[in-house]
């Protein structure tokens, strides 16, 4: 009887010695604690609350039933992802109204799909500008080219702002971003869908100016529309601006968009891809043996 009692009296008669010895242990976390909600936790606000309504237009409905072919049937609710996508683009940003009518579509409980809205930061749950720029800040974008610090500076120094804030007129949204993976040709900054890379902050400025001054032709083109047809209806033409097939011979060049120029998306240097921007450094003799150089090179 002795014996089963001896460990508790002696577990109890000692209570501050172990918590001492708890205390010497040092935590495997050493950078601070987070303490924003703003990734995890809606609160309502007169751009975004659940009384705001929300349906996929005609056009993105047929988007919609096509996305949900690619799915069993039973597994509907893996186009969670490519529908919220599909109605930040509409609406501008993901809203609780776009998350509540993708739940409804592929029934799910809405709390499914906040949880995949409020994990991937790619859903923008509140309004962003007209142009969403993100400039990467990770280690290659640091180091490569004039590296992203210059380029961060130049983007708040034209725009005003800074990372994290929007422009009063709505037409930049600046962030800081990880690794976007375009680290060969660093420092680069993603422009909604498009990546610009081997920037230097003249061309940097050089494109924001190029966006601001294509805004202005369009909202000009709008009014005049309002006034000569009664409709919004853009008139301006379109055609010469380059599809995403087309970027990668065509990056770094000029076109028009409503009659202003605007740098193409890809690289600023004037190389395609990522080749070596010094020209052909290896491989310029004939190899020994049967090999023979691809003639499309």
């Amino acid at each position: 009887m002795a014996s089963k009692i001896t460990p508790f009296v002696f577990r109890s008669a000692f209570p501050p010695a172990r918590i001492a010895s708890r205390t010497q242990c040092r935590s495997f976390m050493a950078s601070s604690r987070l303490t924003s909600d703003a990734l995890a936790v809606h609160r309502d606000s007169p751009e975004n609350n659940a009384s705001i309504p929300f349906n996929f237009t005609e056009q993105n409905n047929k988007l919609v039933e096509e996305i949900l072919k690619r799915y069993p049937p039973q597994y509907k609710k893996a186009a969670v992802m490519p529908l919220l996508d599909l109605g930040q683009r509409q609406h501008g940003f993901t809203s609780l109204s776009v998350m509540n009518e993708v739940a409804r579509l592929l029934d799910m409980p809405p709390m499914r799909v906040y949880e995949v809205a409020t994990f991937y930061t790619m859903y923008n749950r509140s309004p962003v500008g007209k142009w969403h720029l993100q400039a990467c800040t990770t280690t290659p974008c640091q180091l490569g080219g004039c590296g992203s610090d210059s380029i961060v500076k130049a983007i708040s120094e034209h725009l005003g702002i800074k990372a994290g804030e929007t422009t009063k007129d709505g037409l930049f949204t600046f962030v800081e971003v990880e690794c976007l993976g375009a680290c060969v040709n660093a420092p680069m900054v993603q422009i909604n869908d498009d990546y610009y890379e081997d920037l230097t902050p003249e061309s940097t400025v050089a494109l924001l100016k190029a966006l601001q001054e294509s805004a202005n032709v369009v909202e000009t083109t709008a009014s005049s529309s309002e006034v000569e047809g009664g409709k919004g209806a853009l008139t301006g033409d379109d055609k010469n601006v380059k599809s995403g097939a087309e970027v990668g011979k065509d990056s770094g060049r000029i076109y028009e968009k409503d009659g202003v120029k605007v740098p193409s998306p890809g690289p600023m240097s004037g190389r395609k891809t990522c080749e070596n921007i010094a020209g052909l450094t290896n491989l310029t003799s004939e190899p020994w043996g049967p090999e023979v150089f691809r003639k499309d090179l």
